[in-house]
């Protein structure tokens, strides 16, 4: 038998993964819109009246832990700042804090959806994490297809299953008399529930992401899934400012607003949100079933929680969790 050549490569080729912490559970307290913001203060605070006694569920939720362990749990919110900026950080996020006070709730962390999209101002050595993850995408090929679909990369929308045909056939060209084919689901159970995701909008250059594939990096990030050339990703900031400035772009994309807060990034996750996200949240979803996770990203996550006896499920998307109350 032959034996290999033998093959020369360079320490830097193959970059060190860097580890992050985790917490058992990261909280998501909201994800408003600025327009949500502008309704005033008895809006935020309707909010985290209604988000609290379901935070307390899902804190109460997390385990089975050895009993000599008490769960790790942080909470964020994300404020949309990528797809309009009605307000200033200096205007907007005070009442948003302190709106959650009252509620007894506390936001350890604070994230922009911009930092989902791009690096941000005095990051441009660092990739844009929704491009890094758009090339992550391995779509699942629905049975009996024929590759005649174009490739997500192209045309910006991604489906978990076989779409129905653009053109309908000619019955006069077709022995089987069939004129129409419904689109349907793969792996569906009895009945499809077929979803087709547009991932952005605009020309490449000047690409505009949808809401569920921000959601998508969002949550992956939370999930302490994404690197960048082994380095991770959107770390948080710690923030002891007394006021906040009046510039978006002058704040990090996270930030540590509690200096006792557990590790922003979290074996699972749950998301407390509007109703009016279930949509979204379906199609973060479909998105995630087909994202190529880092492989030592994921065994770190693996070995980590083996070692603190806490279950975790093998794939990512079923580490995210959701409530969608009504009154929100």
């Amino acid at each position: 038998m032959k034996q290999p050549e033998s093959v020369f490569r360079e320490t830097s080729a193959d970059p060190r993964t860097e580890s992050v912490p985790f917490s058992h559970l990261s909280l998501e307290l909201g994800h408003l819109y600025m327009e949500d913001f502008l309704e005033g203060p008895d809006r935020l605070r309707r909010h985290f009246r209604t988000v609290r006694p379901w935070a307390e569920a899902a804190r109460a939720g997390v385990g089975p832990l050895p009993a000599d362990r008490r769960p790790r749990i942080s909470t964020c919110f994300l404020i949309d700042d990528y797809f309009s900026r009605l307000s200033t950080p200096a205007a907007l996020i005070p009442p948003l804090l302190e709106s959650a006070a009252e509620a007894g709730l506390t936001i350890d962390y604070l994230a922009l959806e911009s930092g989902c999209a791009s690096p941000g101002p005095g990051h441009q050595d660092r990739a844009a994490l929704a491009e890094s993850v758009l090339h992550r995408l391995v779509e699942s090929p629905p049975p009996g297809s024929q590759g005649f679909r174009p490739p997500v990369s192209r045309t910006g929308w991604l489906s978990n299953g076989s779409r129905a045909p653009a053109q309908r056939t000619s019955a006069a060209l077709d022995p089987t008399g069939s004129v129409w084919q419904p689109p349907s689901e793969t792996g569906a159970r009895g009945h499809s529930v077929f979803l087709d995701v547009e991932l952005w909008n605009g020309p490449e250059e000047e690409r505009t992401w949808s809401c569920a594939f921000l959601a998508s990096v969002w949550q992956l990030v939370r999930l302490g899934l994404l690197r960048d050339r082994g380095r991770a990703v959107l770390t948080p900031t710690p923030w002891d400012h007394q006021g906040f400035p009046a510039e978006w772009d002058a704040l990090p994309p996270l930030l540590r607003l509690n200096p006792r807060a557990a590790p922003f990034t979290a074996y699972a996750t749950c998301s407390v949100l509007p109703a009016r996200f279930l949509a979204v949240e379906h199609a973060v979803r479909v998105i995630l079933e087909q994202v190529l996770v880092d492989a030592d990203a994921l065994r770190q996550v693996a070995e980590r929680s083996a070692a603190e006896g806490f279950a975790v499920h093998p794939e990512p998307v079923e580490r995210t969790s959701y409530v969608f109350p009504s009154g929100l």
